[in-house]
């Protein structure tokens, strides 16, 4: 009999392998206990007048049995999604739910969110939210600090504006484009300041400009801001491109982009002036998407020393090669010229949020001034300075120098609002900037 021992503890052995593996198999398949997982793409508060609910439901074993979303008020519940899924492996399920509180006849008051999901294993695992909102259908009203706003095409504009009630979002909208306002206290209350741009070909009655404010419900609120446009005449010019320029700055930029080489010195150009200026916008955009939610600046903005001016914001480029034309563009800055490698100082206190080699602009340096205004030098000889650093008013920031698409040594001087290019000479002007950013936030009310 003992010859039989070890064959029957193989056997015993093999039959609780086979139990714990059907045991690990039904615990994780049919008979799991993991309930389905809801997230929100939002933290939701508020429903206004209209407004698109993100839902996701996940089950990462047996899938989704069966999903559902409600509303009830004053104990009347009303669906707004249900859905049965024919059978397992539905793992996740996005939804994107439209809840128009005024055809469900809600009115402004507390209400519930409830969204459930359940799963298709034998427990039938079920996740529930519970929500605490809040029915608002009342817009936020918009009230204007600032009656008087006059601003040069191609210029800023700041205003000052309180809201009735709190809001997740406002600002001013140009023509579609949106600036957003920033909260601030003005004459100690809760308000908002917007600083905002207008292109150079702007005139009045031509540009679309709005006051926007949006609640924690989705309801949104435009006005029209009342303001004057002085008329401004820009200069244009036809640029001759000389083969002395196209060989002596051509091949920096076949240089750096592979996709140039084997071009002639005219086609390099004209990448140039149209894509790669295109893209290096983007780039700068994208820079100036984070910006400081305070004031960072503090009196008028410094000019270069000694420097001459020579190409002016706004200037409008003819790029003509052997009697062709070959290119357009629009100077968005000024010019400054003066010694070779000449320091270049931070025009006032920022953040650099951009320090390397940009394209058309060479290397350069963008300053986060606060509330969307930047500052922007261009065809560095060399950068002092990192991404992330903080500067004060007349710090060095680098050399002059002609690298990107610069004839000479000197440097390119901008200014931006919210990614926009506008005139900086607003800003070296310390009545400018009394007259239409100071007093504008010295109101009192």
């Amino acid at each position: 009999m003992k010859t039989y021992k070890p064959f029957i503890i193989t056997i015993l052995i093999l039959v609780l392998v086979v139990i714990a593996g059907g045991g690990w198999w039904f615990f994780n398949s049919y008979g799991e206990w993991e309930k389905p997982d809801i997230t929100f793409d939002q933290e939701i508060k508020a429903i206004g007048r209209q407004k698109a609910i993100q839902i996701t439901f996940t089950d990462r074993k047996r899938g989704l049995r069966h999903t559902a979303v409600t509303l009830t008020q004053d104990n009347l519940t009303q669906g707004l999604s249900s859905i049965n899924y024919p059978g397992p492996g539905a793992k996740e399920e996005k939804l994107s739910i439209l809840v128009n509180p005024v055809s469900m006849k809600l009115h402004n008051g507390p209400a519930t969110l409830s969204v459930t999901a359940i799963d298709y294993s034998l427990w039938k695992n079920t996740t529930t939210i519970n929500q605490q909102i809040n029915i608002n259908m009342t817009p936020p009203q918009i009230s204007l600090l600032n009656t008087t706003n006059h601003i040069n095409p191609g210029g800023t504009c700041v205003i000052a504006y309180k809201t009735s009630e709190p809001v997740v979002l406002s600002g001013v909208t140009v023509d579609k484009i949106f600036f957003q306002g920033y909260p601030a206290l003005i004459s100690g209350k809760p308000c908002f300041i917007s600083y905002f741009p207008l292109p150079v070909d702007a005139k009045q009655g031509k540009n679309n400009i709005k006051v926007m404010a949006r609640d924690e419900g989705g309801n949104e609120t435009y006005i029209n801001l009342p303001c004057q446009i002085k008329s401004k005449k820009f200069r244009s010019d036809k640029m001759a491109l000389s083969d002395n320029f196209l060989a002596q700055k051509m091949p920096e930029f076949q240089s750096q982009f592979a996709s140039l080489q084997g071009k002639s010195p005219v086609e390099t150009f004209m990448y140039v002036n149209g894509f790669l200026r295109e893209d290096n916008f983007k780039t700068i955009q994208g820079a100036c998407q984070k910006t400081s939610s305070k004031q960072l600046w503090q009196g008028p903005f410094l000019r270069m020393k000694n420097a001459a001016p020579m190409a002016q914001h706004g200037d409008k480029r003819t790029w003509v090669y052997q009697g062709k034309i070959v290119g357009e563009s629009t100077h968005l800055g000024v010019d400054l010229a003066s010694t070779a490698h000449a320091p270049v100082e931070a025009a006032n206190n920022g953040v650099i949020v951009f320090a390397g080699y940009l394209g058309i602009y060479g290397n350069a340096v963008i300053i986060d001034h606060g509330l969307g205004l930047f500052s922007l030098y261009g065809h560095m000889n060399t950068i002092h300075g990192k991404t992330g650093q903080e500067v004060k008013r007349g710090e060095s920031v680098g050399q002059t120098g002609l690298t990107g698409l610069a004839a000479g040594d000197h440097l390119h001087f901008s200014i931006l609002i919210g990614g926009q290019f506008v005139n900086p000479q607003e800003w070296w002007d310390s009545h400018w900037i009394a007259d239409n950013v100071t007093k504008k936030l010295e109101v009192s009310f």
